[in-house]
């Protein structure tokens, strides 16, 4: 069996799920691009779902959550789930340790996805 690419599990989403999560993906390069203007973002697939890294941080995942649901998630031995409740408790929905979900009929908070892509991408230079 020949795993797929990147672009083919984005073509595999719905229309309006992949819309949602491209979106997501765009705020993930302008952060990257913000933090280092010669870092590459790395795009893969980890666990079957996109995933972008910058050296020196960890890596941010992108999938469907549930109906009409999308989220980031984070590795879950991170503390970042737990202080971006403490920041954004009453702005964000999140799920355990390990996610933050999105309802994409609703307007993304792009100021706090950028807020955690940093924290996500510079996670390891912080400690």
């Amino acid at each position: 069996m020949q795993a797929i690419s990147v672009k083919e599990k984005y073509a595999n989403y719905e229309l309006n799920e992949r819309a949602k999560l491209l979106e997501i993906r765009s705020l993930l390069f302008e952060v990257a691009a913000i933090l280092d203007k010669d870092a590459v973002l790395q795009e893969d697939l980890k666990w079957g779902q996109p995933s972008y890294a910058l050296k020196g941080g960890t890596p941010i995942r992108l999938d469907t959550f549930s109906d009409g649901q999308v989220a980031m998630f984070f590795h879950c031995q991170t503390n970042l789930i737990e202080n971006f409740r403490t920041i954004f408790g009453n702005e964000l929905q999140f799920s355990g340790n390990r996610a933050i979900i999105f309802d994409i009929s609703k307007p993304l908070p792009k100021k706090a996805i950028q807020f955690c892509a940093e924290a996500a991408f510079t996670y390891h230079q912080k400690k």
